[in-house]
């Protein structure tokens, strides 16, 4: 019988429809809206039609707090989607300026989250990616030898493993398109998986950000395990969107490639930005983009120059690959 996995995203009662939108954006469905405000407003009603109430549903609603619970599988496909709605509500809080969206902190209801960091790991073995990758968790050994190249991943206790269909797909656009001795920039890197692999792959080095400072310790990590020279790799911590000295790191080293594994927004977002840092008909691969967003993403890409130049899609994903333009 599959196993399940409650969890919660506390939030504000303005901000339940935006993080429903995340939710959705993750693939998830059946998702339980809780607003304390309802039952404040429920009992201050003066017109409702119940006479009594009893006093141990109001001491219950009354420490209720706001917000969304959702399932996820209880194995590595539904770590991996942990890991990205985890990724994406960091985006949105760092990027919402309107809007108090509370919290966001994420809490696992119905298993200790020690046991959910440890237990998730017997799902997770070796695997094939595209043509040329095999991921290997770091503490799997390999049970027949391969001509593939083997990428250790441990992608700690937040980040995803390589599992989700938009890390899959970026993975394959990598392959294909990186040159030896590129330069590659990662943005929202999570575990370093991509920018690691386009290093295994030929990349001489490789820029890697995440908004998530946990991600400069894993990311780090994981690059030794797969004997990057750390003069080849290089990892930091901020939100690029808005900070400038973050944003003047990366300007005008043209990249010949850039990599965005997110969400569509701040896909769209960052294609006002990824000019600055590309050079002239480099490639810039974008996962992370539910095919309801598809078009937005595509349209934001053809105003900002990028041709597009390969689409895969797997599941409810797709990944692009454009060349710049400009």
């Amino acid at each position: 019988m599959e196993q399940w996995i409650e969890a919660f995203v506390e939030t504000s009662t303005d901000g339940l429809e935006p993080i429903e939108g995340v939710m959705y954006a993750c693939g998830l469905t059946g998702l339980m809206i809780h607003d304390a405000r309802d039952f404040t407003e429920f009992l201050e009603n003066p017109n409702r039609e119940w006479d009594y109430i009893a006093d141990e549903l109001v001491e219950d609603k009354k420490d209720e707090k706001t917000g969304i619970t959702f399932f996820v599988r209880d194995n590595v496909y539904g770590r991996e989607q942990l890991a990205q709605i985890t990724g994406m509500l960091q985006s949105v809080q760092a990027t919402e300026k309107e809007i108090d969206l509370g919290s966001l902190q994420l809490t696992i209801k119905n298993v200790a989250e020690e046991d959910w960091a440890n237990n998730w790991k017997k799902y997770f073995k070796p695997f094939a990616v595209g043509e040329k990758l095999m991921i290997k968790p770091s503490w799997e050994s390999l049970t027949e030898q391969t001509d593939k190249i083997v990428l250790q991943i441990d992608p700690g206790h937040i980040f995803g493993t390589g599992t989700h269909e938009t890390t899959q797909l970026c993975m394959e656009l990598l392959e294909k398109y990186v040159q030896t001795g590129d330069t590659v920039l990662d943005l929202g890197c999570g575990s370093g998986i991509l920018s690691i692999a386009a290093l295994l792959l030929g990349a001489e080095h490789a820029d890697a950000v995440d908004i998530d400072p946990n991600a400069i310790r894993i990311a780090y990590e994981n690059s030794d395990r797969n004997q990057i020279a750390r003069e080849r790799y290089h990892v930091a911590a901020g939100n690029v969107l808005d900070d400038e000295a973050l944003q003047e790191s990366y300007r005008g080293k043209n990249y010949d490639i850039v990599v965005a594994n997110i969400v569509a927004d701040i896909i769209i977002a960052l294609t006002k930005q990824v000019p600055e840092y590309i050079k002239k008909a480099g490639i810039f691969l974008c996962s992370g983009i539910i095919l309801e967003r598809k078009q937005d993403v595509l349209d934001a890409l053809a105003e900002a120059k990028f041709t597009v130049i390969d689409i895969k899609e797997k599941e409810s994903w797709a990944a692009i690959a454009t060349r710049y333009e400009g």
